[in-house]
């Protein structure tokens, strides 16, 4: 199964309003392991206010010579093919990408493709923060990205790591192939050393994906790995 990890970032918090898409970034999991990557700054034809800037660091000047939209929504499209999306917090991005998409008549992501790991973290962790930062924390993720401010493809690769512990890939000691993220340009790299767990975090882990969510892919991953 294909699947495309994504993030966005945009000049404010709703589309309705006249905001736009300023970054894309997406990475390819092909069967849970790492491939191609995809990024894009976009020029969105409108000016960021300071407040904006202090959030992602994308300034106006460096968006001035780079494409709309619509310049880059054909090579957008050919990436993601009709593969899965996955997203935090799905429905900003999701309804973003759609208003830019349904502007120019091209197709957009329908709902039954989007996998939210909100959802997926608030059943892991009922009541508790599921923000990206706290999911880092909570699922002990080794990370070297800077966090201070926001960018698509470096949440992307941090959302890949989160995506697949939640999934637990790496707990139940199934292995994840990292040979092509090599090739995503970040300024500090995730470091993908092993999580070591205790045999009893190990177990209550298992006990949770059988009893929480017995018909999910990662279910079965467990089945077919505990055969």
């Amino acid at each position: 199964m294909r699947e495309i990890i994504l993030d966005i970032e945009t000049t404010g918090l709703e589309f309705k309003e006249g905001h736009r898409i300023i970054e894309i970034g997406c990475i390819e999991l092909n069967k849970k392991e790492v491939g191609a990557n995809y990024h894009e700054y976009i020029n969105p034809s409108k000016t960021l206010t300071e407040d904006n800037i202090k959030i992602h660091g994308i300034t106006n000047e460096y968006l001035t010579d780079k494409p709309i939209f619509e310049e880059i929504a054909d090579s957008f499209l050919e990436f993601i093919q009709d593969s899965f999306i996955v997203a935090h917090n799905a429905s900003f991005d999701i309804g973003f990408l759609n208003f830019e998409l349904e502007k120019l008549s091209k197709p957009k992501i329908s709902k039954e493709r989007v996998i939210d790991t909100i959802k997926i973290a608030r059943q892991r962790f009922p009541g508790q923060q599921v923000s990206l930062d706290a999911l880092i924390k909570k699922l002990k993720i080794n990370t070297l990205i800077n966090r201070d401010q926001h960018g698509a493809l470096k949440d992307a690769k941090i959302l890949t790591d989160v995506y697949l512990e939640l999934q637990g890939i790496n707990q139940i000691g199934l292995e994840l192939s990292i040979a092509k993220s090599e090739k995503i340009n970040l300024a500090s790299e995730p470091n993908y050393a092993s999580i070591v767990l205790t045999k009893e975090e190990t177990e209550a882990h298992k006990e949770f994906i059988k009893n929480k969510i017995p018909n999910s892919n990662w279910a079965k991953m467990l089945k077919n790995y505990e055969q």
